[in-house]
């Protein structure tokens, strides 16, 4: 590594030693936040790209970059019986990360202070790799993937992202801006941070890099402008260089890990009346293309936030919609864990009492571009899943059973008719994850 890529490391070093991020407290507990949970549990991510519901028991999982250890808490607690080992460059965040865990009762967790690139140094392999708001500081982000590569397991997953050079525009002129001014020459402090505020609230309202995201209310909080305008090493890229470094580091793009918020059809008033040259070429376009043209078009999302894992390794699946009779027939259905809490399997029941839809998306609404609600008469065929994995089939009988008890409400049906409803039913939950289904 040449001198100038190592001077810019201790910058971002001595800058995180300076002001750790998260700044969470250490008595916040995540057990509530279901949607954080559900992005940080290994069964969202394999389900997605295998349509398998893995155990997490004795899995071992990396976050890289783990800061003052936050995302380490909510791994640690997403995912049940794993044990947790994270790294980061800065001694003083490992020690932060090492207290919270310890704080919240999680004592299956390492934290080393090493550098991404010496992960095989640990001589270990990891199912599942979170490399959260990281990858876009390293001076090689391909040595980075490289780096993670190389203890990943045959069918293990990488979760991390890079900043959008479209989506985080303002800031990076900002940033320009800043630079200039000799603002990130070391390692910026509270002096540094203060001139930021000083001369942003110094501009005009309708100043173009002031509009572009400055918010003072925010700015009352100094990690968010060490994060965001004083950010050492920032960067970003396109959608094409992203799919470039993972082809580089051999690694194999899954899908973004908000992917219900990347369709590309969503940008368009009717997407069953386009022009006549999209109707021709979109549905032809690759994953690839389809992101990087929503990326130019609607520069909405800041981060790539995304899955990849090694190539080849996907399992074979049919997709639930072409299901035969006979295999929905074996099939077995899951709740996500995330969902399976007490809280909400109350909530369901005081629905049913009130005899008001379950609103099943508020726990977890990042899948979704709209409330998901289920009608409470046929959602209370759901409780079962609560207790653990049902057959379709049993769910289908405890509907039968529902509705000949509310025979005097609901017309008789066939067992026929029930299958469908049911089906129907968790067809539409699978898509968004709520429901997870094996057969």
């Amino acid at each position: 590594m040449d001198h100038q890529n190592l001077d810019l490391i201790e910058k971002i070093r001595q800058q995180f030693d300076y002001a750790p991020f998260p700044r969470i407290p250490l008595e916040k507990s995540p057990e509530s936040n279901f949607e954080l949970l559900y992005l940080h549990n290994l069964v969202t991510a394999y389900y997605f790209r295998n349509k398998k519901v893995i155990n997490t028991e004795g899995k071992l999982i990396l976050d890289a970059g783990c800061g003052s250890g936050y995302k380490s808490l909510v791994l640690a607690q997403a995912n049940p019986g794993a044990k947790i080992v994270g790294i980061d460059l800065s001694e003083e965040s490992v020690k932060l990360a090492r207290h919270r865990l310890q704080y919240h009762g999680f004592e299956n967790a390492e934290f080393y202070a090493i550098k991404i690139e010496e992960l095989p140094s640990l001589g270990l392999q990891f199912d599942y790799i979170n490399a959260d708001e990281v990858l876009y500081l390293l001076p090689d982000a391909i040595a980075g993937l490289q780096a993670m590569k190389s203890v990943l397991a045959p069918d293990g997953i990488i979760r991390t992202n890079l900043h959008s050079a479209n989506g985080r525009a303002g800031v990076f002129r900002a940033q320009a801006v800043f630079k200039a001014m000799g603002l990130m020459d070391g390692s910026p402090g509270e002096l540094e941070i203060e001139i930021v505020r000083e001369t942003m609230e110094a501009l005009r309202d309708e100043i173009g890099l002031k509009t572009a995201g400055w918010n003072a209310t925010l700015a009352q909080d100094e990690s968010w402008i060490m994060s965001n305008y004083l950010l050492v090493g920032d960067k970003g890229c396109t959608i094409p260089e992203v799919f470039a470094m993972l082809r580089s580091a051999d690694l194999e793009f899954i899908n973004m890990v908000a992917w219900r918020r990347w369709d590309l059809m969503d940008l368009f008033k009717d997407a069953d009346d386009l022009p006549p040259f999209l109707a021709m070429s979109l549905p032809e376009a690759s994953l690839e293309e389809r992101l990087h043209l929503f990326d130019l078009l609607h520069p909405l999302h800041r981060l790539f936030d995304f899955w990849c894992g090694n190539p080849h390794q996907a399992q074979d699946f049919v997709p639930v919609a072409e299901w035969t009779e006979a295999q929905w027939r074996e099939a077995r259905v899951h709740l996500h864990p995330q969902l399976r809490t007490s809280q909400i399997r109350e909530d369901l029941m005081n629905c049913i009492d009130s005899q008001t839809p379950f609103e099943i998306s508020r726990y977890i609404i990042v899948p979704t571009l709209a409330p998901i609600a289920i009608d409470c008469i046929i959602a209370a065929c759901l409780l079962p899943l609560w207790e653990g994995p049902q057959s379709v089939v049993s769910l289908v009988q405890k509907w039968l059973q529902i509705r000949s008890q509310m025979a005097v409400n609901l017309e008789p049906v066939s067992e026929e008719t029930a299958a469908s409803e049911v089906k129907e039913l968790l067809s539409g939950l699978e898509v968004f994850l709520y429901v997870l289904l094996e057969h």
